[in-house]
C-alpha cells in the first residue's frame, strides 16, 4: 500500500488513512527534506548541509542511521535485502519515490500552474470548464492545513518552501474564488476569500473579488467596508497606492452599477437585489452551505470564524425566506465543537444567539426534543464567556433532553454547552474534567474524532489546573493523535501553547519566552482571534511577574523591545494598572484597578484577579486586596491561567496566602 505524505501543515505519512510513526526529529526532517525534492534526488553531502546546523564528523553516519530508521517505518513489510520502493538510494545520495498523487505539495503546484489565471480563459464550456476547475482548486485547498512544515525547524530550504507553497495557495486560492463568481456561487467565494485577504492584504485581486461577491450576496454595506479596509491597509500600513481597479469597483458598488451583477440574474432599477428573493431550490442550497460551513469549521486552520459567519448568512436567509423549521435546522445542524470561552467574532455569536432564541420560540411544538437540544446548545455554546443563568440553564435543560434521545452527537453538544457554562462557578476543574471524560469516552464509541479532540483538550486544561502536568500532557498527546487522525491542526496548536507553558515552569525565562513565541508563531495559521488577541503579551506578561524581571510598558502598540508582536487585546484593563505600577504611577494604578469591571466568566477569571492581586499587594491596599482575595477563594485548589492550558500565574492559594496579611 503506497504511502501518502502531507507536508502543507504539520508533516505526516498515512498509509490506508492511518498514520505512519516517523520517529524521532531527524527522520521527520529527512522526509521533509526529500518531499520537498518533489522526487528528485538529493546528495549525501547536501541532505547533511541541510539537516544539520553545525555538521560535525559523524554526521554522515547519522544521516545513514535515519535513512534506515524511516525507511523501516515507511516499508515495515519489506524483506531484509530486498530492494527500497519508497526511500530509494542513489549514486550519491536519496529520493523518495511516491505516486504522482502522493503528495500533497505536488497536488497543489500541478493545480496552481495548469489553472488559466481566468476560469474564461478555458477552451469549450465555460461554466462546465468553471466547475471542473473550481471542484480541482477546491480539493487542493481542502488539504492546506495550516503553515507548510509547521513542525519543522525553521532551516533555509523550510523557509524557501513555505515561501513557494505559500505564493501557489494564494494563487489557487483566487482563481477558486473567480471560479465561483463565474458560476455564480458568490456565498461559496466569500467563505473562499474572507480568511484569504486577511493572510494577504497586499493582493489587491483578492480584495476586489471579496467585494465583489460579497456585493452579490446583497451585503452592499460590507462590500464597501471590504474594499476601504484594502484602500486603508494598502496605504496605511503597507505604503502602497491602490490599483484604480478598486477605486473603480467602489464607485461601481455605490452606484449598483448593473455589470456587477453575473450575466442573466437581473438585478432591478440598479442592478442589484436589495431584498432577498430566494429561488426555487434555496432550501438545499442553504443546507449544502451549512455543511461547508462544518467542514470548514472541522478543518481548522484559517476557516474558523469564516465558517460561523457562513452557518450565519445561511440560517438568516432561510428566516427571512419565513422557513423557520428549516432556520432551526441550519442553526441545530452546525455541530462543531468549541474548547475557548471567548469568541472569535462577539458580533456574529450576538447574531447568532437572538436568531436561535427567536427561532426556538416561533418553532414552538413543531421542534423535536432533539431539535430544542440542539438549539438550547447553540445558545449556551455562543452565549458563553458571561454571567447570564439563562444560558447555563439552557446547558442543563440540553443535557437532560439529550440524555432521553440516545442521540450521541446531541449528547455531546450539550455536553459542550455545559462545559464552557462550567466557568461561571469559578474552582470547577472537577466538574470539567468529569465533563472531558464522558465526552472522551462517547465520541471514542462512536468514531466521532472532532469531540475526541475536544474531549481529551478539556481534559488536558482540567487536570493542568490543578497541578496535575504528568496526567494533563497524556491528554496532549491523546489530543495530538486525535486531531492527526481526525486532520485538524488545531490541537497541536493548542498543545504547543500547554508545552510553552510547562517550559514556563521548569526553565530559565528566556528559554521559556521562546517556547511562547514559537507557540504563538504556530498559532498565528488558525482563525481564533478569540483565543490569539492579547494571548502572547499576556504570557509574558505573567512569565515576568514570577521571575520578578519588569514588565513590559506595551499598551496597546508594538513594545519597544520588539517582546510582543500585538497589542493586549481584551486583556488591556487587567494590566494597565500593572504597566502603571512599572511606571511609577500608583495613585493612577490604585484609580485603575478600582474601576475594573467583574471578570468575563472564561478560562482567564484566576489569571485577571492575581494581576489585581499583585497590584494589591505593591500598592498595600486592603480594599483592593479583598476584592482580589474573594474573587480567587473558589479557585483555592487550583493554579491561576494553568485551566486554559496556555499560561499559568502560579497556585492560587499562594496568591491567597499573601494577600491575608492585608485583610487583618
Amino acid at each position: 500500500m503506497p504511502v501518502q505524505v502531507d507536508v502543507l501543515g504539520p508533516l505526516r505519512a498515512r498509509r490506508g488513512g492511518v498514520d505512519v510513526a516517523l520517529g524521532g526529529p531527524r527522520q521527520r526532517e529527512l522526509l521533509g527534506r526529500l518531499a520537498a525534492a518533489r522526487g528528485r534526488a538529493v546528495t549525501t553531502a547536501a541532505l547533511v548541509q541541510d539537516l544539520w546546523e553545525e555538521p560535525g564528523p559523524g554526521a554522515r553516519g547519522a544521516l545513514a542511521t535515519a535513512v534506515g530508521e524511516l525507511r523501516r517505518r515507511l516499508e515495515p513489510g519489506r524483506a531484509p535485502r530486498t530492494p527500497a520502493r519508497t526511500l530509494l538510494s542513489t549514486g550519491g545520495g536519496y529520493a523518495l519515490a511516491l505516486p504522482a498523487d502522493a503528495l500533497d505539495a505536488a497536488r497543489l503546484e500541478g493545480a496552481a500552474r495548469t489553472a488559466p489565471a481566468s476560469p474564461a480563459d478555458t477552451a469549450g464550456g465555460p461554466a462546465d470548464d468553471a466547475a471542473r476547475l473550481a471542484s480541482r482548486l477546491a480539493a487542493v485547498l481542502a488539504d492546506w492545513r495550516g503553515q507548510p512544515y509547521a513542525d519543522l525547524p525553521e532551516r533555509d530550504w523550510v523557509l524557501a518552501e513555505r515561501e513557494h507553497l505559500g505564493e501557489l495557495h494564494a494563487r489557487a486560492t483566487e482563481r477558486c474564488a473567480a471560479a465561483l463568481l463565474q458560476l455564480g456561487r458568490s456565498a461559496e467565494a466569500v467563505s473562499v476569500l474572507d480568511a484569504h485577504v486577511r493572510s494577504h492584504p497586499w493582493r489587491e485581486r483578492g480584495w476586489a473579488d471579496l467585494a465583489l461577491a460579497l456585493y452579490r450576496e446583497h451585503r452592499q454595506g460590507e462590500a464597501l467596508a471590504v474594499l476601504r479596509r484594502a484602500r486603508a491597509l494598502l496605504a496605511g500600513r503597507l505604503g502602497l497606492d491602490p490599483d484604480p481597479v478598486l477605486a473603480q469597483l467602489e464607485r461601481d458598488v455605490l452606484a449598483r452599477a448593473p455589470h456587477l451583477q453575473l450575466p442573466g440574474t437581473g438585478g432591478g432599477e440598479h442592478g442589484a437585489r436589495m431584498t432577498i428573493d430566494l429561488p426555487h431550490g434555496t432550501n438545499a442550497r442553504l443546507r449544502t452551505s451549512v455543511e461547508v460551513a462544518r467542514t470548514l469549521a472541522y478543518s481548522g486552520g484559517e476557516h474558523l470564524a469564516t465558517a460561523q459567519r457562513q452557518r450565519l448568512q445561511a440560517a438568516l436567509s432561510a428566516e427571512a425566506n419565513g422557513d423557520t423549521l428549516l432556520t432551526a435546522r441550519l442553526l441545530g445542524a452546525y455541530d462543531v465543537p468549541t474548547i475557548w470561552t471567548r469568541s472569535d467574532d462577539p458580533v456574529a455569536a450576538a447574531a447568532v444567539v437572538a436568531l436561535t432564541r427567536r427561532t426556538l420560540e416561533r418553532v414552538g411544538e413543531r421542534a423535536s426534543p432533539a431539535l430544542r437540544a440542539r438549539l438550547l446548545g447553540v445558545q449556551a455554546l455562543e452565549h458563553r464567556g458571561t454571567r447570564d443563568r439563562w444560558a447555563a440553564e439552557a446547558a442543563f435543560e440540553a443535557e437532560r433532553t439529550a440524555r432521553t434521545l440516545g442521540d450521541p452527537v446531541v449528547l455531546l453538544l450539550a455536553l459542550n454547552a455545559r462545559f464552557v457554562q462550567s466557568f461561571q462557578q469559578p474552582g470547577a476543574a472537577g466538574e470539567r474534567e468529569r465533563l472531558g471524560a464522558e465526552i472522551v469516552e462517547l465520541a471514542t464509541r462512536h468514531d466521532l474524532g472532532a469531540f475526541a479532540v475536544l474531549g481529551h483538550l478539556v481534559r488536558m486544561q482540567a487536570s493542568a489546573a490543578t497541578g496535575a502536568f504528568d496526567a494533563a500532557e497524556q491528554h496532549a498527546r491523546s489530543a495530538e493523535a486525535a486531531g492527526d487522525a481526525h486532520g485538524s491542526p488545531v490541537a497541536r496548536m493548542l498543545t504547543a501553547w500547554f508545552r510553552a507553558m510547562r517550559t514556563a515552569q521548569t526553565s530559565p525565562a528566556a528559554q521559556a519566552a521562546a517556547a511562547y513565541r514559537a507557540a504563538d508563531r504556530a498559532l498565528s495559521g488558525v482563525d481564533m482571534p478569540g483565543v490569539r488577541d492579547g494571548l502572547l503579551p499576556l504570557a509574558l506578561l505573567c512569565l515576568r511577574l514570577r521571575h520578578g524581571r519588569p514588565v513590559s510598558p506595551l499598551s496597546g502598540g508594538p513594545s519597544p523591545g520588539g517582546d510582543e508582536a500585538r497589542g493586549w487585546g481584551p486583556h488591556l484593563p487587567w494590566v494597565e494598572p500593572v504597566l502603571a505600577l512599572q511606571e511609577g504611577d500608583r495613585r493612577r494604578a490604585l484609580d485603575l484597578a478600582a474601576a475594573l469591571p467583574e471578570s468575563p466568566a472564561d478560562h482567564l477569571h484566576e489569571v485577571r484577579w492575581a494581576l489585581v492581586a499583585h497590584t494589591a499587594l505593591q500598592l498595600g491596599s486592603p480594599a483592593l486586596a479583598a476584592r482580589a482575595h474573594r474573587n480567587l477563594s473558589a479557585s483555592a485548589g487550583e493554579r491561576a491561567g494553568a485551566g486554559s492550558g496556555l499560561l499559568d500565574l502560579g497556585p492560587v492559594r499562594t496568591w491567597l496566602d499573601r494577600l491575608e496579611p492585608l485583610l487583618r
